[in-house]
Parts: structure tokens; sequence; C-alpha cells
């Protein structure tokens, strides 16, 4: 509240607005673009999914993973989280590092309710959560964001900032996700999230994994509809380009029969009418 008014930050670009009358169209426009329609923050352009899933890893003696996973004689590459940074190669595939996560952002959508969710008591549930269930030290905990019905957590821990014997956020992560889906790798122990002692139930939950170093995909790893819409962009270019030569063509054609009619008027008093465009000439 300033001067007994409501005031907010518009998403993207931070201005102070008046939460009691309607926001400006160019405002609007602007927080749309970012993340999504529903105004969700946007996330990192190297931040990825898990798209692989299950899978037998190969594990360190320290009980990390092995930079190079394979399945047969197909590999790949991952990071400190397990999760495929690469395409997947032949066993010739060099994985020269372990690439570290550093970066984890955890986003839950909620089932649909009356009212949304405290925010202050959200954050509250989920840090001492994440930090009393999982052991994670909370000055990794960077962020607990509401944004009705989406609740997004950041973790993020670089190498230089781990010391020995603390929790990986990688770890916390997938203890998290199967906590929240259901699946809980504690014995007789799941975890049930309640909020102001009303329970909360959650419809999707998704993991991004934002790595130390980018990762490596190539146009083979795009979405089958990223590749159709890029198919669509590309006949739509070429497509223009034929219209605009045939156009140019076209008035060429038309420039030189006109050119030929004035000749014939000039030398014979006749006219050969090909364009129907072309003036009549007057014979005297």
């Amino acid at each position: 509240m300033v001067s007994g008014q409501c005031r907010c930050e518009a998403i993207g670009s931070g201005i102070a607005v008046d939460c009691n009358t309607l926001t400006s169209k160019c405002l609007l426009m602007k927080a749309e673009v970012m993340g999504s329609k529903s105004g969700r923050r946007e996330k990192p352009k190297d931040a990825f999914e898990d798209t692989d899933g299950l899978y037998d890893p190969e594990c360190e003696n320290s009980g990390a993973f092995k930079a190079k996973q394979c399945n047969g004689t197909t590999c790949w590459c991952v990071n400190t989280a397990g999760v495929r940074r690469t395409d997947k190669h032949d066993a010739d595939l060099k994985c020269n590092q372990l690439v570290r996560t550093r970066w984890i952002i955890i986003e839950m959508k909620h089932a649909e309710r009356s009212a949304p969710l405290n925010a202050e008591s959200l954050k509250k549930f989920f840090t001492d959560t994440i930090t009393s269930r999982y052991q994670l030290d909370g000055r990794y905990i960077t962020g607990v964001l509401y944004e009705n019905p989406y609740i997004t957590i950041d973790l993020k821990q670089n190498s230089s900032e781990k010391s020995f014997g603390d929790v990986d956020i990688a770890d916390v992560a997938y203890y998290f996700e199967k906590d929240v889906k259901g699946q809980s790798i504690f014995h007789n122990n799941g975890l049930n999230v309640s909020i102001d002692n009303e329970p909360v139930k959650f419809e999707r939950t998704v993991v991004y994994y934002v790595d130390e170093i980018p990762p490596e995909f190539s146009m083979k790893s795009l979405t089958p509809g990223l590749i159709a819409v890029i198919v669509v962009v590309v006949i739509a270019v070429v497509a223009a380009i034929v219209v605009l030569v045939l156009t140019r063509r076209r008035k060429g054609k038309y420039v030189k029969a006109e050119v030929i009619n004035f000749c014939l008027w000039y030398m014979y008093g006749e006219e050969v009418d090909q364009n129907p465009e072309t003036p009549k000439f007057a014979v005297g």
C-alpha cells in the first residue's frame, strides 16, 4: 500500500502500476510475451527438461554420475543431475567432464481452487520442508514464487559455493519431485502438502535444469512441434520469394509489350494489343 493505494509491478518491465484500475495495453502485451500468456516467469534460454526419465546409470564410487552413460551401443553425456545434455551417439562418444547443474527450477501447477493460496504461508512451508526433510542448506533456496496456479522453486548451487558434506540440489530435486507426485522414496513417509491446514493437490510438476556449460543438443533433438513450425516458416519464405520473382517477370513482360506497341504504331500506324492494360493509340 502506497498512500492508501495498492501498487504492483508489471511483469517484464518492472514499472509500478495501480492495481485498482486497468493496466495499459502496452504493459499487458509486454507481460504476455514474458514466458507465457499467464504471465509466468520466463525460463532461462539454456534451461532444459529431463526427456528420458528413468534409466540404469553408471555411477562413480562417490555416488556421482559418470559423465558418459550408455544403453547398449547408444551413449550420451549427462550433467551432475544425471540428465542427458547431448544428443545420443554411438559408443565412440567422448564426454570430457561431468558438467555441474548450477540451477534447478521446480515448477508445479496446483489443482483449481476457489481462492488462491497465501503466498507467504506457501513460501514458509516449502522452505521449511526443503531444509528439514531434505537437509538442504537454506542459502541454496533462492526463491519460492507463487503465480496462481503455478509455484516455482529455485535451487542454486555453484561448484565453488558447495561445501564438503552439503546435500546436492540435484538429489533434493529428485526426492522432492517423487514426493510431490506421490511416489515418495522415504519408506512409509509421504509428503503431505498443506498450506494453512488446507491440503494442496498438484496437476503437473516439471523440473528444469541449467548447467554451468550450455547443453549440446542439435536440430535432431527439437520436438516435432517446433520442427513443424520451422518447416512452415521456411515454406512461407520460399513461397514469398517465388511470388516476388514471378511478379517481377510479369512486370517486365508488360513493359516490353508496351514498348513494342509504341514502336509498331510509330512505324506502321498499327497496334498489337498484347497487354489489355496498354493505352490505345490514335492512328493519324
